[in-house]
C-alpha cells in the first residue's frame, strides 16, 4: 500500500494478506493487548466473557491465525511440552496422550509427541531435539530402573513428569497407577476360583512396572498362604505379545503345575492365548488368564479377557497437570500420585475344576 492510499476501514483485512492481531481488535472495538489475551487461554481470565467472546468472534470471521513463534519471541515461552512415548504401538498410550492433550489444549499448551522404539540413543535423540525447540518442560513414560540420562536431565533443572513409570532415587514428578493393589486384586480374584497353583508372566525387570508388579504378586501369594514358586515366574524381555508367548511356552516346558495365569500386562497375556491355540488347550477349563490395564477391544477376544482397568486418560491428564504446576513454580516440591485401578471379570477366568 503506497503512502498515499487510504488505510482500510477497521475490521477488514489488505487484500491478498493474512489478517492481524491488530485487525482483530480493530474490528472487535478493543485495544490490541486485550485482543492479545482474549485469543491466549492462559490469560483470557484476565478480560471479561463478553470481550473475549467478541475477539474470539472477531478472529474467527477474519481468519485470524496466532502466530506461536512471535508468541514465544515476546513471552520467551513456546506453550509447547514434549511427550516421550516408547512404543506408540501399544494400545494402553493412547488414551494417556489424549489426556495430557485435553488438559494442555485448555491451557493454551501443545505438545510434541515422539517415540523411542525403547532404545536408549533413540531416547537422547528425540529428546535433545524436543528441547532444541524450547519446549518448557517433558512428560515422560520412558523411565528405566536404571536411566543415567534421565538423571542428567534432573540435574539439569528440566521441568519434567513421569508417566506410568517411577524413579527411586531422583525426586522426579510421577503419576502412576496403584500397580501393587492391582496385583492383589488379580491374585484374591483367582484364589477366590479356587485356584492354588498361580503363574506370574512379569514385565521387564528393567522398568519400574515391572518390578513393582512382580514384587506385588509374590506378596499376594504369600498373603493367602500359597506357595511362592519361583519356577511360577517367568519374566518377559519386553512388554508385547511376542514376549509373552515366549514366556508362556517357557512356562509350559517347564512342566511345573500350574492352573491360572496373572500377566504383567494385556499384551503379555495375548501371547498367552497365541500359545494355548498353538498347544490345543483351552481356556479357562484348563487355564485361566488375568491381564494388567484393559486396553481396548479386550472385551472381543475369545475368550473375553479378565483384567485390571487402569485409569489411563486419568493418568495422561494427571501427568499434565502436574508438569503445568512445575512450569508455574518451579521451587514447588515433587510430589507422586497414584491412581485407583479396578477388577474387570470376563470368560477368561473361571472356577478350578
Amino acid at each position: 500500500m503506497s503512502p498515499n492510499q487510504p488505510s482500510p476501514p477497521a475490521g477488514e483485512v489488505r487484500r491478498g494478506q493474512p489478517p492481524t492481531l491488530r485487525d482483530v481488535a480493530e474490528a472487535a472495538g478493543v485495544h490490541a493487548a486485550t485482543a492479545s489475551r482474549a485469543l491466549n487461554p492462559s490469560t483470557r481470565r484476565l478480560v471479561s466473557a463478553e470481550t473475549a467472546r467478541r475477539v474470539m468472534k472477531a478472529a474467527k470471521t477474519l481468519g485470524y491465525q496466532p502466530n506461536p513463534i512471535a508468541r514465544s519471541l515476546k513471552t520467551a515461552k513456546s506453550s509447547t511440552i514434549g511427550l516421550v512415548i516408547p512404543d506408540l504401538t501399544n494400545p494402553l498410550f493412547p488414551p494417556i496422550v489424549r489426556g495430557i492433550e485435553n488438559v494442555l489444549e485448555a491451557e493454551g499448551y501443545s505438545a510434541w509427541i515422539v517415540n523411542t522404539d525403547n532404545d536408549p540413543e533413540r531416547e537422547r535423540s528425540r529428546i535433545d531435539s524436543l528441547r532444541s525447540r524450547q519446549v518448557e518442560g517433558l512428560i515422560v513414560a520412558t523411565a528405566r530402573l536404571d536411566h543415567p540420562f534421565l538423571e542428567k536431565l534432573h540435574e539439569q533443572g528440566v521441568k519434567m513428569v513421569l508417566v506410568n513409570r517411577r524413579t527411586e532415587n531422583l525426586a522426579i514428578p510421577c503419576v502412576t497407577a496403584d500397580d501393587a493393589t492391582g496385583i492383589a486384586l488379580a491374585v484374591r480374584h483367582l484364589v477366590d476360583l479356587g485356584h492354588t497353583r498361580i503363574a506370574h508372566l512379569a514385565g521387564p525387570h528393567s522398568t519400574s512396572t515391572g518390578v513393582v508388579r512382580a514384587r506385588a504378586f509374590r506378596h499376594a501369594v504369600r498373603d493367602h498362604g500359597l506357595e511362592d514358586d519361583s519356577r511360577l515366574i517367568v519374566e518377559c524381555a519386553h512388554w508385547n505379545e511376542a514376549d509373552g508367548a515366549a514366556a508362556t511356552r517357557e512356562l509350559l516346558d517347564r512342566a511345573t503345575p500350574f492352573t491360572a495365569i496373572v500377566a504383567g500386562n494385556d499384551l503379555i497375556a495375548l501371547g498367552s492365548y497365541d500359545v494355548f491355540a498353538e498347544r490345543g488347550i483351552s481356556c479357562p477349563e484348563e487355564i485361566s488368564v488375568v491381564g494388567f490395564n484393559d486396553m481396548p477391544y479386550l472385551d472381543k477376544l475369545r475368550p473375553p479377557l479378565t483384567t485390571v482397568r487402569v485409569p489411563h486418560h486419568d493418568i495422561g491428564a494427571e501427568a499434565a497437570r502436574m508438569l503445568l504446576d512445575c512450569i508455574d513454580d518451579p521451587t514447588r516440591h515433587p510430589r507422586s500420585l497414584l491412581l485407583p485401578v479396578t477388577m474387570v471379570v470376563r470368560a477368561s477366568t473361571a472356577p478350578l475344576r
